[in-house]
């Protein structure tokens, strides 16, 4: 969980509701707490790749599978742009179009890296996440020494409430992006020890952990350069350790969200393309997206498609959009988690079914709270996506294929 979300969306949230992005990042984290309880429930019964897509199709039919699946599948494209963008935004200052051409050469090239089967090592991941929370450090450091920082940027209960309920909900729902990553924990029901006692354990810990860490970051952000500022910021982080008067320590804090990004770039890459793979196996993604390269073993197809895809989304969107749709995409998926954990029998329960009602409403809720662009985007995507199925299906039912 902890990489280059955080960098990325404080802004956005900052835009949506001022210091009440701190309470949005509470709401943020019980969702996330609910949708990870639902992922770990039905691994357990389910130890197959494919997450949400087969839980769907098992508990509740072939086209909330499907439905979960495309959620992952454009959620995540969109999560490669905003993790391009951010890449661009804290390694190359300066002009816009500069920082987009960037960022589509970071796309391109990470994706010729993943052509030939190079994905992130358990190595590479440690070495990311200690990098990502020294820069962290640094930056709550920095905020600490460097004089800047005043509790009159937080502006008191008028600015906690200044968005209403309405801009805490949407900056909850574009802070889940930087939760990405907290329903893996779920996926390791066959590769842990007494997986029963220690999953229920892990995902709460791992929750709780990251929480703080995103409180403190954020309160650290805001006590430095206050809500508007981080708003109009294209680097939020980077803003805050130089308005704190520490701009020292700036390019460590670009450093470090520049090798997140990069490293969460990577394995998003490799993540959507075998998703990919696996639902154009089953025929709900075109045929041509399920071939494997005879030498690298890798879904080339996909991945060429997807990196056509990310440097379009990369030039014509800003990272606000693409954080609020891929948060749509993702927050429909877990959604579908939700419903079919509800669905399951009591022998396969392990958390009450209230979690997964709650968590359920909690998606629906930041779904349509999320900037109005990012919510018809949305809508449309799915219903071309769903429209696509249906005729393909029906085509098929007419020839007998």
């Amino acid at each position: 969980m902890i990489g280059a979300g955080v960098f990325a969306a404080f802004g956005p949230a900052a835009r949506a509701a001022g210091t009440g992005l701190l309470v949005g990042l509470a709401i943020a984290a019980l969702i996330a707490y609910c949708n990870a309880t639902s992922s770990a429930q039905l691994a357990a019964v389910y130890p197959t790749s494919g997450g949400t897509y087969v839980y769907g199709r098992e508990r509740l039919g072939d086209w909330f599978g499907f439905t979960a699946g495309w959620g992952f599948v454009v959620g995540k494209t969109a999560s490669c742009a905003a993790m391009a963008l951010t890449f661009a935004a804290y390694a190359i200052p300066g002009h816009a179009l500069v920082q987009r051409l960037v960022a589509v050469v970071a796309v391109l090239a990470l994706a010729a890296v993943n052509y030939r089967g190079v994905t992130k090592t358990a190595l590479l991941t440690r070495i990311l996440v200690a990098a990502t929370l020294v820069a962290l450090a640094v930056l709550v450091v920095g905020v600490g020494v460097g004089g800047g920082a005043s509790a009159a940027h937080l502006g008191g209960w008028s600015a906690v409430t200044s968005g209403g309920p309405y801009g805490i909900l949407q900056s909850a729902g574009l802070l889940f992006f930087a939760f990405a990553g907290y329903a893996r924990i779920a996926t390791l029901g066959e590769e842990v020890r007494d997986p029963q006692r220690t999953i229920p354990r892990a995902i709460p810990t791992a929750l709780g952990i990251v929480v703080v860490v995103y409180a403190v970051v954020g309160v650290a952000a805001l006590l430095a350069a206050g809500p508007d500022r981080l708003a109009a910021a294209v680097a939020p982080l980077a803003e805050a350790v130089t308005d704190a008067g520490a701009g020292g320590l700036s390019p460590v804090v670009r450093v470090g969200a520049a090798l997140a990004s990069l490293g969460a770039l990577l394995a998003l890459i490799a993540g959507i393309g075998r998703t990919s793979l696996a639902m154009a196996r089953n025929g709900d993604l075109p045929r041509w997206l399920d071939a494997v390269h005879p030498r690298y073993r890798v879904p080339h197809h996909a991945e060429l498609a997807l990196a056509v895809v990310v440097s379009l989304l990369v030039l014509g969107a800003d990272l606000r959009g693409v954080i609020g749709f891929s948060s749509f995409g993702v927050l429909v998926y877990y959604g579908v988690a939700n419903a079919s954990a509800f669905t399951q029998p009591a022998t396969d329960r392990r958390w009450p079914r209230a979690l997964q009602v709650l968590g359920l409403v909690g998606c629906l809720t930041l779904v349509v709270t999320l900037p109005c662009p990012s919510v018809l985007a949305g809508v449309l995507l799915f219903t071309v996506g769903l429209a696509g199925r249906f005729l393909i299906l029906r085509r098929r039912a007419g020839t007998g294929a």
